[in-house]
């Protein structure tokens, strides 16, 4: 919107976004709102790929259906939603974008809760893995495990060298900044399902043997999460169990990630609609606000 909108326009174009979100949800708000609620993190906090996009910072792929989105408005609480798509650990304490403040600097010491997912950009783990794995897989005709034996433990090795550190640090900062919040740190619902589904190749390239290779990579990933969650007084909100069987490779209605071809989403490898309001669920019953 130019800067020169009238301010009646831009406070009409806030309500009409915020009531919204409020319908896509589904549900009423209670109990909460008095709670100040900031939401940080990467594309899986920001909702990437999700309709409707946030039109106040298109940078970011911010999707008022994302799971903030969701329990503020199952919740009444009174959200300051400051996610970005490709976000990493650093990028709460700098600046990721020109004009795009550290996602702390939205924190105070009246805040009361703080939800994020971040750790899968940082070494570029996720698409990297996914770029390396998908064209190993092409190329094989999906047999073997072509990424599992050209690249071994590299991501899980910066997985424990750089991103676990890293989370350890951007979590302290989220400490300091808010230091009466609770912090809930979500980990990463499932991509791939635990062993080769022959059917999902043409969704997900990716060779026999390196379906539970790429598993394995996310499970370490989200352990490190976890690890740096306990260290730091925040709650991990463990996806492993509730996400089993909502993997990429499963049907449209079942699945909470989008396949990287033929899915539904603008942004492939991400939790479609379903899979922000099941986030959302999964972390309320977690924290007790539902």
């Amino acid at each position: 919107m130019p800067k020169h909108a009238p301010r009646n326009v831009m406070a009409t174009s806030c309500a009409l976004v915020s009531a919204l979100a409020l319908s896509l949800t589904g549900g009423a708000a209670h109990a909460s709102a008095s709670l100040d609620y900031v939401a940080l993190g990467d594309s899986y906090s920001a909702g990437s790929g999700v309709l409707p996009v946030d039109p106040t910072n298109l940078l970011c792929l911010r999707s008022i259906a994302n799971y903030p989105h969701v329990i503020a408005a199952r919740t009444g609480a009174r959200l300051k939603d400051v996610t970005c798509g490709a976000a990493r650990t650093k990028d709460f304490t700098t600046s990721q974008y020109p004009g795009v403040a550290p996602q702390v600097n939205a924190l105070g010491a009246d805040t009361d809760l703080v939800t994020l997912t971040i750790g899968g950009n940082d070494n570029g783990t996720f698409i990297n893995a996914l770029a390396a794995c998908g064209t190993a897989g092409v190329l094989s005709g999906g047999k073997g495990s072509p990424c599992k034996d050209a690249h071994g433990t590299s991501f899980t090795d910066q997985i424990d060298a750089n991103t676990y550190p890293a989370l350890k640090s951007a979590l302290r900062a989220v400490r300091a900044k808010a230091p009466d919040a609770r912090v809930a740190v979500l980990g990463y619902p499932w991509i791939t399902p635990a062993e080769a589904d022959p059917s999902c190749f043409v969704k997900l390239p990716v060779a026999t043997g390196d379906v539970p290779y790429l598993r394995g990579i996310q499970a370490h990933l989200n352990a490190a999460v976890e690890r740096a969650s306990e260290e730091t007084g925040a709650t991990y909100v463990d996806f492993s169990r509730v996400s089993e069987g909502h993997d990429a490779c499963e049907p449209g209605g079942a699945r909470w990630i989008e396949p990287l071809l033929f899915g539904g989403s603008l942004v492939p490898v991400h939790p479609n609609a379903l899979g922000q309001r099941r986030m959302a669920e999964h972390t309320m019953s977690v924290l007790g606000l539902s």
